[in-house]
């Protein structure tokens, strides 16, 4: 598919790129789109929750009550769960959440999620740009020209422009990212995605029919 590249005061620059449909034309596959933002947010856990168990509570050992004569169950320590203060039974330790995918079904994913995108109309294509000195008004002045001020963007560029970056930071519900730290969950969070010219062919060339076979 075609589509238009706008430069940054919002008009027409007259240029259009292909969006090879191998990437932003398939058919989505909700499983893997599934299984990869789980990983994701499986990957953002510090995984450091602790609680103390019975053994790790500092607390006196002397026996409660006798053991046989009370009428009631054995006791022996105030350390035990079913007392206050005493230890958590199958409390949660440190633990790794993370989990591996293939990556062929981490492009699957990756493809789907564009396509819907796509199938959205959400993708605008940017000409190339910098930013002299980093400027958050000029940063909202180029979103209000492309008429997605107010939207969760996904500014995706080809390398690392520190000023634009610097620029977007401070703007809760923009994101700016290079090529190589896209994710499945970005762009499925993003309610309009914003390509610099330039990066639909790395995705094409990354996640295109030659990688997919």
């Amino acid at each position: 598919m075609e589509i238009s590249v706008y430069k940054i005061d919002g008009q027409d620059s007259g240029k259009k790129v292909v969006l090879d449909d191998s990437v932003f034309g398939i058919e989505p596959n909700n499983h893997a789109v599934y299984l990869d933002v789980k990983q994701y947010l499986a990957n953002q856990r510090q995984g450091t929750h602790k609680t103390k168990e019975r053994w790790e509570i500092a607390h006196s050992t002397k026996k409660l009550i006798r053991q046989k004569g009370s009428g009631g169950a054995r006791h022996g320590s105030l350390k035990a769960g079913i007392y206050v203060g005493g230890g958590r039974i199958f409390g949660p330790q440190p633990r790794d959440y993370r989990f591996k995918l293939n990556r062929k079904l981490k492009q699957l994913a990756r493809r789907s999620a564009l396509t819907y995108k796509a199938q959205e109309q959400a993708i605008t294509i940017l000409e190339p740009f910098n930013m002299e000195v980093p400027k958050t008004k000029d940063f909202i002045a180029i979103c209000r020209n492309l008429k997605v001020e107010g939207k969760k963007i996904l500014m995706v560029l080809p390398d690392n422009i520190n000023n634009i970056y610097l620029s977007s930071r401070n703007l809760d519900r923009v994101k700016v990212v290079t090529i190589n730290e896209l994710t499945t969950y970005d762009v499925l969070n993003a309610q309009s995605l914003i390509l610099i010219e330039g990066v639909e062919n790395i995705l094409n060339e990354q996640l295109g029919t030659i990688q997919s076979a």
